[in-house]
């Protein structure tokens, strides 16, 4: 039988851990990336946690009274401009319609099925990308609550009841010293096992330098995607900034770019830019930077020390495809972290970053077939897109080998 030639839409992270798979599944396997070096859009300064057992889909039940505050807040994590595109309303008002607790716990056991299947995958890469290549660590992750009320919930939530320990305020600060300066604002915290950071640009670089040597890489071309050719119910072909590409396969995996070549093929994917910002820190030998990963639960802010570095990331703004910088946005980011840890990292020498993350409604990825024979979606990872690479991917190699995937997809297969 002749190799299936396939063409992937996308150098971030989920491109890159999908053209691994394919290529170990026996695929001929050409990526496109349209900027200059991979890993440069979503994955690059994103928070680092690989949160395998702490997954928070965004639509709860009380996010909507929840929203209105945070949009009254200085610092607060959420910034929404309304568009004039239909794109937004339509996906604001399914994730309305998820806002309650029967869909958030649907789609949490789910994603907490997607995140084991990525740790494994991760395992099952480290002899290919050894993780000293991209500084990553297990130490954990500690989330600390400010309200009794929120904390007693988050207690009483039945889910990695067995990888999780419960601790009061000043056990959060024994077992974290760098959150000293919290304690008297903390109701108490919840650490679980197992959790890591890391530097996901990094490992982007890294598993490109091992495509590039895979026996099934064609190539790796930089390029952008600018439309899907349709003929006779298939892709043919994709134009691109190198001209007209083909191949037996395409998968699209380009983030938000993504909803916009699909549009070209008829194809409506529920997807909204959701941006997010970070700072990168240097630590310097008196600081006290945390060995834990922290996610600091009201304010929405996570911290992550990655290699000599700590990473501060959080909010959200819904002002659509704007991938810029907003000054008051790191400012007040930066005053969110000295609040917080004022002697963990040296602010004043931060660097800033804002990315979009392609979000779903639901805040569950698509991954599998579209409603054409040979275009193949891997999309919607939203700010977990690092954690859920490796688990798409290997459902993604599956799927497109005719194998039945490691548990049901239900709404995570894009033609439902």
């Amino acid at each position: 039988m002749q190799q299936q030639q396939v063409i992937i839409i996308g150098g971030g992270v989920v491109g890159l851990t999908s053209a691994w798979w394919l290529a170990e599944a026996g695929y001929k396997v050409t990526l496109l990336e349209r900027n200059e070096q991979v890993g440069t859009a979503a994955s690059y300064r994103n928070g680092g946690q690989l949160s395998y057992r702490y997954v928070a889909p965004l639509a709860d039940a009380g996010v909507p009274l929840k929203a209105l505050q945070w949009l009254l807040q200085k610092d607060g994590p959420l910034r929404f401009r309304p568009e004039a595109d239909w794109r937004q309303w339509r996906w604001m008002a399914s994730f309305l319609r998820n806002c309650n607790a029967a869909s958030n716990a649907r789609t949490t056991a789910k994603l907490l099925e997607l995140g084991e299947l990525s740790r494994a995958g991760m395992a099952q890469l480290e002899a290919t990308v050894p993780p000293q290549t991209y500084a990553w660590r297990d130490a954990g992750k500690l989330i600390v609550y400010r309200s009794p009320a929120i904390f007693q919930r988050a207690v009483a939530r039945p889910e990695s009841e067995e990888a999780r320990l419960v601790l009061t305020p000043a056990q959060a600060v024994q077992r974290e010293p760098a959150l000293a300066a919290l304690q008297q604002s903390l109701a108490g915290a919840i650490f679980t096992e197992g959790e890591a950071v890391a530097d996901c640009h990094a490992f982007c670089l890294a598993l490109e330098a091992r495509l590039r040597q895979h026996p099934n890489c064609a190539l790796l071309l930089k390029g952008e995607a600018h439309k899907l050719v349709m003929l006779n119910g298939k892709v043919a072909g994709v134009e691109t900034s190198l001209g007209l590409l083909g191949a037996d396969q395409y998968v699209l995996a380009a983030g938000i770019q993504s909803r916009d070549l699909a549009a070209t093929a008829g194809i409506y994917l529920p997807l909204y830019p959701l941006k997010g910002y970070s700072l990168t820190a240097p630590v310097r030998v008196q600081d006290l930077a945390p060995a834990i990963s922290i996610t600091d639960f009201e304010r929405k802010v996570l911290y992550a020390r990655i290699g000599s570095s700590l990473r501060v990331a959080a909010m959200v703004d819904m002002v659509g495809a704007d991938a810029s910088i907003t000054p008051e946005r790191i400012a007040g980011l930066k005053r969110l972290a000295r609040e917080a840890m004022p002697q963990a990292a040296d602010y004043e020498q931060a660097t800033a970053w804002a990315g979009l993350r392609p979000a779903t409604p639901n805040s569950a990825p698509l991954v599998g077939a579209s409603k054409y024979a040979n275009l193949w979606l891997n999309v919607g990872h939203g700010p977990l897109g690092f954690t859920f690479a490796a688990g798409t991917a290997r459902i993604l190699a599956d799927l497109m080998a005719g194998k039945a995937p490691p548990f049901a997809l239900d709404f995570l297969q894009p033609r439902r």
